[in-house]
């Protein structure tokens, strides 16, 4: 069903919450008319009344590691998406590690888009990394720049070790050699934000959580962020427009530094994850090694800091960070916190697990929309095509009951390994199905929830420039 309409007392456009019904032609948004409007007065345009239900855009995912090819055993293309589509996410954007081989050069990226041909559910666009076998020497950026021509969406650094050996950390002066390039190429820089000066020596953790926040502190975050800001000045100063992004953030107190920032006109933006915002430390128990990731779920105040950052416009947007493994190397049987894998695993629970604790504080669906589909379309240069219900956009939708009460069960999950901290929690709102360009990808009633009409993914790779 290619032409159809959609009416809605809740229609999540670019302005407002509105009563209206939006028509599909051909994958595309074609109108947005008044909620009485009749097409289905049109044989070729059959219409859904959704009530009270909510019409919302797409989620725009733009942090998820996927680990294909070399690591499916943790997760693949096939199981990540769906559980994105279950999500209401319909584009995201794969990182550049945790696979094999990781995603540093031309070669690399042409495996990784062989491995998705067939298995994307959902729209899937790709980070590069950067690591010091490909940063910009002296003499030549060409190893970089093939990268970026062969169609990443931006590159990735680590500024600690990434606990994968492949992707070793920069340093100061590689990043310096980058930022040109990055800028010319008019692409963010994402960094993991963690810097031990200090050099600490690690301390024994076992199944201690505390012990194991101690060993990550918010000093890191806050170093990091500093050294990008330092950077990004001296870029402009220099007269280069770098863009600077600030990965899953979970140090409230980085933001002051950030503001500052972006008072003087540095173009740095900021993300962080659900987790950071429905979770706290002083609520995990010790030995539940599910809830590890890096940088650590902080203090409940911590937490609430993050909120406000959100309603100041500190933190631009809200994703996932899906960072699945096996059980075995979650060590959950043993509670060896220390020797456990980080990475939280909630891929298609963000909307319902931020929204019940975003309507409390004040925050409307429109507000969802724009923190979690329209700014992340806008981050990776696909705002004109997704991220809206307007005419023109993809018609990437989501029907979602933000009334609907339930617990998160380990059954529900799509994603590879049917883990994750949020089992039992009860959240409200619930996807009830999923649109990529007009095309309905999942329906929360039927078996399986993957539509019977769909016998073949219908996701594409998303590369710079061939959108």
């Amino acid at each position: 069903m290619n032409n159809f309409a959609i009416r809605s007392r809740q229609v999540v456009t670019p302005e407002k919450v509105t009563a209206a019904t939006v028509t599909v032609k051909n994958g595309l948004i074609d109108e947005i008319l008044d909620y009485n409007a009749n097409p289905s007065a049109n044989p070729d345009c059959p219409l859904l009344d959704l009530g009270e239900l909510a019409l919302m855009p797409g989620l725009v995912d733009t942090h998820v590691h996927i680990n294909e090819p070399g690591r499916t055993d943790w997760e693949g293309f096939n199981t990540a998406t769906q559980a994105a589509a279950s999500g209401g996410i319909t584009t995201l954007v794969d990182m550049p590690l945790n696979c094999i081989p990781v995603t540093t050069t031309r070669a690399a990226l042409a495996q990784k888009l062989t491995a998705v041909a067939g298995k994307l559910w959902v729209d899937c666009g790709f980070w590069g990394g950067l690591i010091p076998s490909n940063t910009p020497s002296r003499d030549t950026a060409e190893t970089l720049e093939e990268l970026l021509e062969a169609g990443v969406l931006g590159v990735k650094s680590f500024l600690i070790d990434s606990g994968i050996e492949e992707f070793p950390p920069v340093t100061e002066a590689q990043m310096r050699r980058a930022i040109p390039v990055l800028a010319r190429f008019k692409v963010p820089y994402l960094v993991h934000a963690e810097l031990d000066q200090n050099h600490t020596q690690p301390a024994a953790i076992g199944r201690a959580y505390n012990s194991f926040l101690q060993s990550r502190p918010k000093q890191w975050e806050n170093a990091a962020v500093q050294l990008m800001i330092r950077l990004c000045r001296d870029a402009k100063a220099e007269g280069l427009d770098s863009r600077v992004h600030i990965v899953h953030l979970s140090s409230a107190e980085a933001l002051e530094d950030i503001a500052r920032a972006r008072r003087d006109g540095l173009n740095i933006t900021v993300e962080t994850c659900p987790h950071y915002l429905t979770l706290c430390a002083e609520a995990i128990p010790d030995g539940k090694t599910l809830f590890k990731c890096c940088p650590p779920i902080r203090e409940h105040h911590n937490r609430e800091r993050l909120w406000q950052g959100l309603a100041q416009g500190l933190i631009d947007f809200i994703v996932s960070d899906h960072s699945p493994c096996t059980p075995q190397l979650k060590h959950i049987d043993s509670g060896d916190i220390e020797k456990a894998w980080g990475g939280i695993s909630a891929l298609q629970f963000g909307l319902p697990l931020i929204w019940s604790e975003a309507r409390g504080r004040g925050f409307d669906l429109a507000d969802i929309a724009r923190l979690m589909s329209t700014a992340t379309a806008d981050f990776v240069g696909l705002g004109h095509k997704k991220g809206r219900i307007a005419p023109g956009y993809h018609a990437d939708l989501l029907v979602f009951d933000p009334e609907a009460e339930y617990e998160i069960d380990p059954a529900m999950i799509k994603h590879r390994h049917k883990i994750t901290p949020y089992a039992g929690k009860k959240v409200t709102g619930e996807i009830q199905k999923t649109y990529l360009r007009g095309r309905l990808i999942y329906d929360n009633r039927v078996q399986d929830n993957f539509h019977e009409d769909i016998d073949t993914p219908l996701g594409r790779p998303l590369l710079r420039g061939k959108f």
